[in-house]
């Protein structure tokens, strides 16, 4: 969408504010021993309590609230309550969602506990090269630059970057145009970013793979050739200076 007036501004804020609070206390309330399906059903009642309703649920009938993906799962990961989580475990969780009418989104991957499996570079990879790409972000500017950034960053701490999973815009709904933000210059694409809109930006950030493929769940993705992916996330309204990042509560 493209902030028009300061009450959509406002609506922005506040359900940017739900999504990143409930974010932020998801990873608090996190600990070896609980199972995915519990830390949903606490992001399902910090989301009601906001008056905010879960966006992936809403959208497309997603079996939970939020998603969860646990080490090599790459996202959209199922809740359940077999899924126990265990110390030095990689977690990712993305929280989106809806209120009075307005959409957003984010999400954070983090090392559960002690890291005993060595994700935390990795992680904190994500994070940085989730900065850089956002401070780059102004009218004008072309969405591929946006992504030839982030993949160089990327290459230069080792990594890789995953090619099929993308930002996108935000708003109204849960995605808007533009409706791909490559983690890499996107040749195709001629797109540049417009003043006032708001936008999700996200590093997919990864070990081994490349591209993303979907279990037979049909929902959880893990990589092509495995390995273990990062991924951050702030919804951001476009401005001529430096973006606002609506979800800056997060603590990303």
């Amino acid at each position: 969408m493209s902030i028009t007036k300061e009450a959509e501004l406002i609506g922005m804020q506040k359900a940017s504010e739900a999504v990143a609070l409930t974010l932020k206390e998801m990873i608090a309330y996190a600990w070896p021993g609980m199972s995915t399906k519990e830390l949903d059903d606490y992001g399902a009642k910090l989301l009601n309590d906001f008056g905010a309703r879960s966006a992936p649920y809403l959208t497309y009938g997603f079996p939970g609230y939020t998603c969860i993906s646990v080490n090599n799962e790459f996202c959209h990961g199922i809740p359940s309550s077999k899924r126990i989580l265990k110390e030095g475990d990689l977690v990712n969780i993305d929280v989106s969602a809806e209120l009075d009418g307005f959409w957003s989104d984010n999400g954070s991957s983090f090392v559960l506990g002690n890291d005993l499996n060595q994700h935390q570079k990795l992680v904190e990879a994500s994070k940085q090269i989730l900065h850089k790409a956002i401070s780059n972000i102004k009218g004008g500017v072309r969405i591929s630059d946006i992504g030839h950034i982030i993949e160089t960053e990327a290459k230069r701490r080792g990594y890789k970057v995953i090619k099929n999973l993308t930002g996108h815009g935000v708003g109204r709904g849960l995605h808007e145009e533009p409706l791909e933000i490559a983690n890499y210059r996107d040749r195709r694409n001629p797109k540049r970013f417009k003043k006032n809109s708001v936008v999700a930006i996200e590093t997919f950030i990864t070990t081994t793979s490349t591209y993303a493929d979907t279990l037979n769940d049909g929902w959880t993705m893990v990589g092509d050739k495995g390995g273990f992916m990062a991924q951050h996330e702030h919804t951001i309204v476009v401005t001529d200076e430096q973006p606002i990042i609506l979800t800056a509560m997060n603590g990303i």
